[in-house]
């Protein structure tokens, strides 16, 4: 059970559980000492694994983040909340039965909810006493091929009906993140800008460098 003391922001670390296992714990593990705020575990098994394989990957995973006192969410996959001490979820679309899901939860469990162009998802969250809020894609990325490209104005938009913590995502590089400094986020989500990077560490330097950037030229 988490009773919600992160602050959530800065540097959201996307991982893919199909990733060769040694590399996976490798990169997790550099992530973490060079500073990485919130970590998630994407739904994309691989396809032979059992669920008794996916539940100790994801032990496995909590055990690493342990020392480092940083949230675990699980993406879509509610349900492990049940059997895991993950910290909550993500979802990628408006959950279906929210009330039923809700009372299965733990009741301090993070929650987000990616929104992209859509205002009403915006207010749904806001209105649901959702923790963060996220927008994907703001720049085309092999990554995010399902998401839709995020009109900049509909961060703004968001901004107007919630305070709640916005995450920015989708092809987010250090050299682009300068493109987003006019837009009100806290932090920004990355899947291979991190995890395929020749220098795990040496990239989460040069992100948390332009966030820094942005954070100050907003003083």
């Amino acid at each position: 059970m988490t009773d919600k003391k992160y602050q959530l922001r800065g540097i959201y670390l996307v991982i893919d559980p199909a990733m060769e296992q040694e590399t996976l714990f490798s990169k997790l593990k550099e992530s973490l000492e060079a500073g990485v705020n919130m970590v998630q575990i994407w739904s994309h098994w691989p396809p032979s694994s059992s669920r008794e394989d996916q539940l100790r990957l994801i032990k496995d995973i909590i055990t690493i983040t342990l020392p480092f006192d940083v949230p675990v969410l699980i993406n879509e996959e509610w349900q492990w909340l049940l059997h895991t001490d993950l910290h909550g979820v993500h979802f990628d679309t408006l959950p279906k039965e929210w009330e039923k899901i809700k009372k299965e939860i733990r009741q301090r469990a993070i929650i987000g909810l990616t929104c992209g162009n859509k205002p009403e998802l915006i207010q749904w969250a806001e209105e649901h006493a959702i923790d963060y809020i996220s927008f994907c894609a703001m720049f085309p990325s092999s990554s995010v091929d399902t998401c839709e490209l995020v009109r900049p104005e509909s961060v703004v938009e968001a901004r107007k009906i919630t305070q709640m913590p916005i995450f920015l995502s989708g092809g987010i590089q250090p050299g682009n993140i300068n493109q987003l400094s006019t837009l009100d986020f806290q932090g920004v989500a990355v899947i291979s800008g991190i995890m395929k990077a020749a220098s795990v560490a040496q990239s989460i330097r040069a992100y948390q460098k332009a966030l820094e950037q942005i954070k100050k030229g907003k003083r």
